[in-house]
């Protein structure tokens, strides 16, 4: 029997995507071999990117004038990849909204000046600081932040407008929600959230931003190789590709993002409202802020956060302990998550509550 998979990452995929690479996984596109067997200079592969780049072209109306890169190393690579390909100044600007943001300055610092202009950590994260009140520096080679913060439950509602080129990780809510690719300088997201398994991340960057990648720059985290290499410059994550191009597949089937937007508003909107509702269960993040893909709550002790873990994981809920910076529980509803699923969590909160209140 499935269950309700609720984990943060990597997190359930759609039944339908699972399904169809079970039918090829023996046999992929008549090659007689699985797409696990198949060498990433054979033509059958080199159509999978091929037709995965276009797909997410298309999903999120990427223009011509950015590049689209599959690479590895996770978006946690990337903090130091961000850098070494556009830090040229050696200046930076980051807000620090969670504990990933934080770890993407920090990085950051390591090549340059990376000035934290705003942070939102004096109130543990519930909140996103005033985009338009926060004394951007002019000599910044980029602003950074990330637009969804998957432990605290916080993502941005409008977005900074700067002067330098404004660089994403939406690794947890990439193709939850429509976005303005050219408001963007670069957006970059690990896939194994909303998108793929682990393994496979996710770079758009604009193409006169990957030229010059700093000297010191190791091969491997150019964007500008992995650009003029079609994300074939070494042997890539192969399997997670053909799965996100097979998800990408599945979200045009079913409208697109801007369909898939009106599931995850509702799904979220509908726990949100339980929770606020309840006198039982609480979420701490100011209301403006909400994320819709990660929905963390506690009980009134962590004694019943406990019981509530273990006890939901018998249900067939699993994955919804919270992150150890946090505590309690957090509901990771991405796209993949039916609305039967969230229905189900509301109806077990509603059972523990009657029994534990």
């Amino acid at each position: 029997m499935r269950v309700y998979n609720f984990s943060a990452g990597p997190s359930m995929l759609p039944l339908e995507v699972l399904e169809e690479a079970q039918k090829e996984l023996l046999d992929f596109a008549g090659t007689g071999m699985s797409v696990c067997e198949i060498s990433h200079r054979d033509k059958a592969f080199s159509a999978i990117v091929e037709e995965a780049e276009a797909n997410l072209r298309e999903l999120m109306n990427i223009p011509e004038d950015y590049c689209v890169l599959f690479v590895q190393g996770g978006a946690s690579q990337q903090f130091a990849a961000v850098p070494l390909n556009l830090m040229h100044t050696g200046k930076a600007d980051y807000i620090v909204t969670g504990n990933f943001s934080k770890k993407a300055w920090q990085e950051g610092q390591i090549y340059g000046d990376a000035r934290k202009v705003a942070s939102s950590e004096d109130k543990t994260y519930t909140y996103i600081p005033d985009v338009d009140k926060i004394a951007f520096n002019d000599d910044a080679d980029y602003v950074h932040i990330c637009s969804n913060n998957t432990i605290f439950g916080t993502r941005y509602v409008k977005f900074p407008n700067v002067k330098a080129p404004l660089v994403a990780d939406m690794s947890s809510e990439i193709l939850s929600r429509e976005v303005d690719v050219t408001k963007f300088g670069v957006i970059y997201a690990g896939a194994q959230k909303n998108v793929a398994p682990a393994g496979v991340t996710i770079v758009i960057a604009r193409k006169d931003l990957i030229e010059n990648p700093l000297p010191a720059c190791p091969t491997m985290l150019k964007w500008k190789i992995q650009a003029e290499n079609g994300s074939l410059y070494n042997t890539p994550p192969c399997f997670a590709i053909y799965m996100a191009n097979l998800v990408f597949r599945h979200l045009k089937k079913l409208g697109g993002i801007r369909e898939i937007n009106k599931v995850n508003e509702y799904k979220a909107g509908f726990l949100y409202d339980f929770i606020d509702n309840s006198k039982f269960y609480t979420n701490s993040v100011v209301k403006e802020f909400r994320s819709i893909m990660n929905v963390p709550f506690v009980t009134p002790s962590k004694e019943l956060d406990e019981k509530f873990v273990k006890e939901s994981k018998a249900a067939g809920l699993v994955s919804l302990k919270g992150h150890r910076l946090v505590g309690g529980m957090r509901a990771s509803i991405y796209n993949a998550m039916p609305v039967e699923g969230v229905k189900a969590l509301i109806e077990f909160m509603k059972k523990f509550e009657k029994e534990n209140a």
